[in-house]
C-alpha cells in the first residue's frame, strides 16, 4: 500500500507539531498518530491551498469505514464550537482528516484498537479559499474615493484669495436687541 501524503499549511503544521510537544510530555497515546501526521506531510504555501484540501477551520464531510456521512468542522479545540457541529483534531479521526484531499481517503490507525479506513467526501467551506475569494472580490469593486473634478488657480477668489476675517459692528444681534 502506498503511503498518503498530507498537506499542511505552515500553520497547521506548528498546531500539530505544538500538540506533539505537549502530549510527548504526558505519554498521551495519540503522540505517535502526531508523529506520522508530521513525517507524511508536506508544507504548502497559504496562497496556494486547493479549495478542497482539510486544513483547521474547513467544515468537511467524511464518511468513517462505510459509516454514514457526517459533516463537521475541524477545529483546534472542542470548546470553540457548538456541541456536535465540530471535530478537534487532537482526536484520531479530526487528526486523520486534516491535510486531505476531497476524494482521499486513507487508513487512519486507531490508539485503541483496529485501523479504519476514512474517505474526505467534501470540503464545504475552507477558511483560505474563502479569504482569498473575498480578497479577489475586493479588487474588482470600484474604489470609492476622494477624486478631485476641478482644480481653481490661485488668481480665483476664494480658493486662491487672500481674503481676511474681518468683523462689523450690528452683524450678530445680542440680548440688546431684544
Amino acid at each position: 500500500m502506498t503511503r498518503t501524503v498530507y498537506r499542511l499549511t505552515a500553520k497547521d503544521f506548528a498546531v500539530i507539531e505544538a500538540m506533539l510537544m505537549r502530549r510527548r510530555a504526558f505519554a498521551d497515546p495519540i503522540a505517535p498518530m502526531l508523529e506520522r501526521k508530521l513525517a507524511e506531510s508536506r508544507v504548502i504555501a497559504t496562497g496556494t491551498v486547493e479549495p478542497d484540501l482539510a486544513t483547521l477551520n474547513s467544515r468537511v464531510t467524511f464518511r468513517f469505514g462505510g459509516g454514514p456521512s457526517q459533516t463537521r468542522t475541524l477545529v483546534q479545540a472542542e470548546a470553540s464550537a457548538p456541541v456536535g457541529s465540530s471535530l478537534p483534531v487532537a482526536t484520531w479521526r479530526g487528526l486523520c482528516l486534516l491535510g486531505m484531499k476531497a476524494g482521499q481517503s486513507a487508513l487512519a490507525e486507531r490508539p485503541d484498537g483496529p485501523a479504519e479506513e476514512v474517505l474526505l467526501e467534501d470540503v464545504a467551506y475552507q477558511p483560505e479559499a474563502a479569504r482569498r475569494a473575498a480578497r479577489d472580490r475586493a479588487a474588482e469593486r470600484p474604489h470609492h474615493g476622494l477624486r478631485l473634478v476641478h482644480s481653481a488657480s490661485a488668481g480665483d477668489w476664494p480658493l486662491g484669495g487672500r481674503g481676511k476675517i474681518r468683523q462689523t459692528e450690528g452683524d450678530d444681534p445680542g440680548p440688546s436687541a431684544a
